[in-house]
């Protein structure tokens, strides 16, 4: 098994790359967004729920994304976490992820466990201009999470922002390559798909 991992703002296009890359490598691929991962919070209520800091490092449930990539690459199966970003909450799932010959992990602290940097074959930052992420975090919410404009903006400049500037730019010095332009990169996802064929054929 290859274990990649895809760090970079929100909105720099993360899933993007790792479902191209699954795409373009041409072997069994495994895709684990580490947004799933947030930590529950049931004794809360809603609005606090909503006050929470969901853009700093512990608001992760860091030891059970290590305990499921550990598994996967002992070539065992794992529940695949879902999360609900209306409501704030884990959520129920049946999906099981199967290992596989690529195993990708993504997510704005992706590099932050140690641990997991110790295992990956292959660490990627996508850098894209701060007001391009916004934008794309904008439309994403909008659309898919159901979000109010005053809600995002709200969210942006108050943990957003100071967390990325506080971590999230800071992990580019951990990375084997520099991804610019997004996640739809042609050129580049090509030649990292090809660099993997060949490690995966060694």
């Amino acid at each position: 098994m290859v274990f990649i991992g895809i760090c970079g703002a929100s909105g720099s296009g993360k899933t993007t790359l790792a479902n191209e890359l699954c795409r373009a490598v041409g072997a069994s691929s495994a895709l684990i967004n580490q947004d799933a991962y947030y930590l529950d919070h049931p004794d809360l209520t809603f609005e606090e729920r909503t006050r929470l800091n969901y853009d700093e490092p512990c608001i992760f449930d860091h030891e059970l994304l290590y305990e499921d990539v550990r598994e996967l690459m002992a070539g065992r199966a794992v529940p695949r976490k879902a999360y609900d970003f209306v409501e704030h909450r884990r959520t129920a799932s049946t999906e099981m992820i199967e290992p596989a010959d690529v195993l990708i992990v993504e997510g704005i602290h992706a590099f932050y466990d140690e641990r997991l940097n110790d295992l990956m074959f292959l660490k990627l930052y996508i850098n894209v201009e701060p007001d391009i992420c916004l934008l794309r975090r904008i439309n994403r919410d909008i659309l898919e999470r159901g979000r109010a404009i005053e809600s995002i903006s709200d969210q942006y400049l108050r943990t957003v922002k100071p967390m990325y500037e506080k971590y999230i730019r800071n992990y580019a010095h951990q990375a084997d390559v520099i991804v610019t332009r997004g996640g739809r990169n042609a050129r580049v996802v090509d030649i990292i798909a090809g660099y993997l064929r060949d490690e995966l054929n060694k």
